[in-house]
C-alpha cells in the first residue's frame, strides 16, 4: 500500500478508455482572462460526470502557460475557490493558468453513509484512491487529479505539461502535500492553506481513512503527510503553508507541527506562517492567496525569486524580488 503513486501525464495502466462527454459549459470574462468551466465523463471516478473550472489568462495565440491545480477542502465544489479566493487578478498577472477540480466524485449512483456527513463521501473524497468494495470504483480522486484530469487539460487546453504546481486548502492542502510527495519531481512547487497534515491522528482521517481504505494503517500512511516526509526520497522540495492562528481546527484537526517536525527532521525545506488571528475560511484564503501565487510563479518561471526566510527579514519587507509585471519577461523569452 505505502508506496504506491502515479506520475503526471503517464498513461493509466488500468486499461481506462478514452475520455468522452467533454463540453464548455460557462465561460465570463474576469482579470484580462477567461474564467471556463468544462464538464466531462470521468473513466478514473465511475464513470460519472465530474465538473471543474480552469482560468485562462489572454495570452499569444499558440503560446502556452505554466498550470498551477487547486485542491479544495471539505463540502467545496470548483465554484468555492472561483467565487471566493480572488485569485484570479493576480493569476493573470503572473500568466499563470488556474485548474480548479471538484473534491469527490458525484451523481445519483456514487454512494456515500447514511446518514451523510460533511466530512466523508460526495464533497469529501480527501484525493486518495479507495481499496474498499463499496467505494473503491468511484473514489479515486489520486488518479483523477494525477493522471486523468491533467492528460484532459494537456489536449484540450495551453498548458505546458512540464510546468505544473500543486496547493490546496484543508482537506485539499492534504491533498496537495501528499500528492506532492508520492510524485517527487512532478510539481515544481507546492504550498496549502491550513492543511490536515497528520491524518491518522486526527478525527477527519481516523473516520474517512478505515472507510476508503480498510483497517490496515500501514495502508493509511500513503495518505498521510507526516509520513511521507519521513519515507521521502525525491529532488529538493519546497513547501509554504500559511495557517491562521484563530482557526477553531487548528489543535484537533489540522496539527501544523506534526508537519514542522517532519519536515525538520527530515531537511525538507518548509515555510509555515502562523497569521494571527486568521480562521478557516476565505476570508483568510483572499487574505494570501496572492504569495502563494507569486511563489509557485517563482518556481515554474524562475523569474520571481521566493525568499526562504522571509519571517527574518525586517517588517514591512516584501519576500519578492521583482513585481509581478516581470513575468512579460519570462513569456517573451520562452524557450530560449
Amino acid at each position: 500500500c505505502f508506496g504506491f503513486g502515479v506520475t503526471f501525464g503517464v498513461e493509466s495502466p488500468l486499461g481506462w478508455r478514452s475520455m468522452d462527454g467533454f463540453k464548455e459549459i460557462a465561460s465570463v470574462r474576469c482579470f484580462a482572462g477567461q474564467l471556463k468551466r468544462f464538464e466531462h465523463v470521468s473513466n478514473a471516478l465511475g464513470n460519472c460526470i465530474m465538473k471543474f473550472a480552469v482560468y485562462l489568462p489572454d495570452a499569444a495565440e499558440g503560446a502556452k502557460l505554466p498550470a498551477v491545480f487547486w485542491l479544495s477542502g471539505l463540502t467545496c465544489t470548483d465554484e468555492n475557490f472561483s467565487q471566493k479566493a480572488g485569485a484570479f487578478e493576480t493569476a493573470g498577472e503572473l500568466r499563470l493558468i488556474l485548474v480548479i477540480p471538484d473534491t469527490s466524485p458525484r451523481g445519483d449512483d456514487v454512494p456515500d453513509e447514511d446518514p451523510k456527513s460533511f466530512d466523508f463521501g460526495k464533497g469529501a473524497g480527501f484525493y486518495l484512491n479507495a481499496t474498499t468494495d463499496k467505494y473503491k470504483k468511484h473514489y479515486n480522486m489520486l488518479n483523477y487529479i494525477t493522471v486523468e484530469l491533467p492528460a484532459l487539460v494537456r489536449a484540450r487546453l495551453p498548458v505546458l505539461h512540464d510546468k505544473v504546481s500543486i496547493m490546496g486548502h484543508s482537506m485539499g492542502g492534504h491533498g496537495a502535500i501528499t500528492i506532492a510527495l508520492k510524485n517527487p519531481g512532478v510539481y515544481h512547487s507546492v504550498s496549502a492553506f491550513a492543511p490536515i497534515t497528520n491524518p491518522m491522528q486526527c478525527p477527519w482521517g481516523q473516520k474517512a481513512f478505515p472507510l476508503y481504505l480498510g483497517i490496515d494503517q500501514d495502508c493509511w500512511k500513503a495518505y498521510d503527510t507526516v509520513e511521507l516526509v519521513k519515507q521521502y526520497s525525491g529532488p529538493p522540495v519546497r513547501i509554504l503553508v500559511d495557517q491562521g492562528s484563530s482557526d477553531n481546527f487548528l489543535e484537533e484537526q489540522l496539527k501544523p507541527w506534526a508537519l514542522k517536525g517532519a519536515c525538520e527532521e527530515k531537511g525538507i525545506a518548509l515555510t509555515l506562517r502562523m497569521q494571527e488571528g486568521y480562521d478557516h475560511s476565505y476570508f483568510f484564503i483572499s487574505s494570501f492567496i496572492k504569495d502563494h501565487l507569486k511563489f509557485h510563479a517563482a518556481q515554474l518561471t524562475g523569474v520571481l525569486r521566493w525568499c526562504p526566510d522571509a519571517t527574518t527579514l525586517p517588517l514591512p519587507a516584501t519576500v519578492y524580488a521583482a513585481p509581478a509585471s516581470a513575468a512579460e519577461e519570462f513569456i517573451s523569452t520562452a524557450g530560449q
